[in-house]
C-alpha cells in the first residue's frame, strides 16, 4: 500500500499541473477559478499569449451585464446569462469591482419592429426576466433625447469592468497564470494527457487540457488533434465615444434582427460615465484585426477557404453591405445612431477602440447561436463563447470545470 502511494506521487509529479487551460480571457480564468473552488488542491496552470489578462474579447466590449432577454428559452445563453448576470453583480460586490445595475431600454423606431419588440417581451418573461413595456411619452421620461414608437425596459441589465473581473478571477483561483505563453504545439495522448509547447520552447504538461483560446479556439482544437467542425470567422465591432455623454442617461438598444447574433448599434453608459456608441459588425481581415490595416494573409486565407464563409456572404450580403457602409462612412454610422438619438451629430462621435467577435460558423454557413462546448480525449474545448459570455462567465466556467474534473477523475 505504501509503495502504491509513492507510485501515484511519482506519476503525479511528472505533470506540471492537473488542469492546463489555454486562454487568459474571462472564460479561461473563470474556469480556473471554478476548478479550484470545486476541487481544492487541484493544480491549475493558465497559458495566455498576451502579457496580461483580458486583452481581446473580454477587454474590448462595452462592459454590459446582459439580462438574457434576447436568447432562446432553454438555451445555454439564456440560462447562463440570467444566472450569470445575478452572479456577476454579486461577484463584483464581493470584491469591490466597479459595477452598477442600470436597466436598459430596447426601442422600436419603426412599425415593422413592433412585432419583434413584443416577441422580446414574451421571450423575456419565458426566461424569468422582469420586462416593462413603455410608450413614446415614457421613453422620453426615461431618456429625454431618445425617440421611439415603443420600448421595453429590462431592469436586470447592468455594467461593470470585465477586465477587473478577469484579474480578480485569476488572483482568487490560485492558479499558476503564465503570460507571454503563446502555444505553438500540442501533443495530446489519451492515456497520458497533454504536453504543450510555447513559442519560447517551454514545455508544460497537464493531465487534462482546457481550450479557452477565444479567437483562436478552432486552431487550438486542431493542434490538439480534434476536428472542431466549425471555424471562427472574426467580425470586427467598431465603436465611438459620445462627446456629449449627457445625451444618454443609461443603456439604449435598437430591436435586434433575429437572423443575426449581433445586437445593432447601441448606446452604453459605462461604469466610468462615458458613453460607448456601437458596434457595427464587419468581417475582420485577421483574428485580431482591430482595423482595416491589420491583415494576416494566412488567417484571411483560412476564413476564405471555409465554405461557411461564402455561404454567409451569399445569404446575408444586403445586411453585410449596410455594415460595411457604416464602417467606411461616419455619416452613415451617425445616421444609424440618429434613429435612436436624433440630436447626435458626426462631431459627437469620437473614435474608440474596436473589438473582434469570435463567431463560430458551421460548414453550411450557419452562425452558431449558442455557446458551444465539446470534448475530446482528456480535453474540453470552448468553441463558441461570444457575447454574452462575459456576463455568463461564472456559469460557463463551472460547466467547463465540471467536464474537466470528470475527465481528471477517469484519468
Amino acid at each position: 500500500m505504501h509503495y502504491r502511494s509513492r507510485e501515484v506521487v511519482q506519476v503525479r509529479s511528472a505533470y506540471d499541473c492537473d488542469v492546463l487551460v489555454i486562454g487568459g480571457g474571462i472564460v479561461g480564468l473563470s474556469t480556473a477559478y471554478a476548478v479550484t473552488r470545486a476541487a481544492p488542491g487541484t493544480r491549475v496552470t493558465v497559458l495566455e499569449k498576451e502579457q496580461g489578462p483580458a486583452r481581446h474579447q473580454t477587454g474590448r466590449n462595452s462592459g454590459v451585464i446582459h439580462s438574457g432577454v434576447y436568447y432562446r428559452p432553454g438555451s445555454l445563453k439564456a440560462r447562463y446569462a440570467v444566472r450569470g448576470a445575478a452572479e456577476m453583480v454579486k461577484f463584483c460586490a464581493e470584491y469591490d469591482i466597479p459595477h452598477a445595475v442600470t436597466g436598459k431600454l430596447i426601442v422600436a423606431t419603426e412599425k415593422a419592429e413592433l412585432p419583434r419588440l413584443h416577441a422580446l417581451v414574451q421571450r423575456g418573461r419565458e426566461n424569468g426576466i422582469p420586462v416593462r413595456e413603455l410608450g413614446p411619452a415614457q421613453i422620453i421620461e426615461a431618456e429625454p433625447e431618445v425617440r421611439g414608437l415603443a420600448a421595453i425596459h429590462v431592469g436586470t441589465t447592468g455594467v461593470c469592468d470585465y477586465g477587473a473581473v478577469a484579474r480578480q478571477l485569476g488572483e482568487a483561483s490560485g492558479a499558476d497564470i503564465r503570460y507571454g505563453a503563446d502555444v505553438v504545439r500540442i501533443d495530446r495522448r489519451p492515456d497520458l494527457g497533454a504536453a504543450v509547447r510555447t513559442a519560447d520552447g517551454t514545455i508544460v504538461r497537464g493531465r487534462v487540457l482546457v481550450n479557452c483560446a477565444g479567437l483562436h479556439c478552432d486552431e487550438t482544437a486542431r493542434l490538439a488533434g480534434d476536428d472542431p467542425e466549425m471555424r471562427i470567422v472574426p467580425f470586427r465591432g467598431e465603436y465611438f465615444t459620445l462627446a456629449r455623454p449627457e445625451l444618454v442617461r443609461g443603456l439604449v438598444y435598437p430591436v435586434p434582427d433575429p437572423a443575426f447574433p449581433f445586437l445593432g448599434v447601441h448606446l452604453t453608459r459605462g461604469i466610468d460615465g462615458s458613453v460607448h456608441v456601437g458596434p457595427n459588425a464587419v468581417p475582420a481581415l485577421a483574428r485580431e484585426g482591430y482595423g482595416w490595416g491589420v491583415v494576416r494573409p494566412r488567417e484571411l486565407g483560412a476564413t476564405l477557404s471555409w465554405p461557411g464563409s461564402w455561404r454567409i456572404a451569399r445569404r446575408h450580403w444586403r445586411y453585410g453591405a449596410g455594415e460595411l457602409r457604416r464602417s467606411v462612412s461616419k455619416a452613415a454610422f451617425t445616421e444609424a445612431v440618429r434613429r435612436l438619438l436624433p440630436a447626435v451629430t458626426p462631431d459627437d462621435l469620437l473614435p474608440a477602440a474596436a473589438g473582434v467577435r469570435a463567431q463560430a460558423v458551421l460548414r453550411d454557413g450557419t452562425l452558431v447561436d449558442d455557446f458551444l462546448i465539446k470534448e475530446g480525449p482528456r480535453t474540453v474545448h470552448v468553441l463558441n463563447a461570444p457575447s454574452p459570455a462575459a456576463t455568463a462567465s461564472l456559469p460557463i466556467g463551472r460547466e467547463v470545470a465540471r467536464r474537466a474534473l470528470a475527465a481528471l477523475a477517469t484519468s
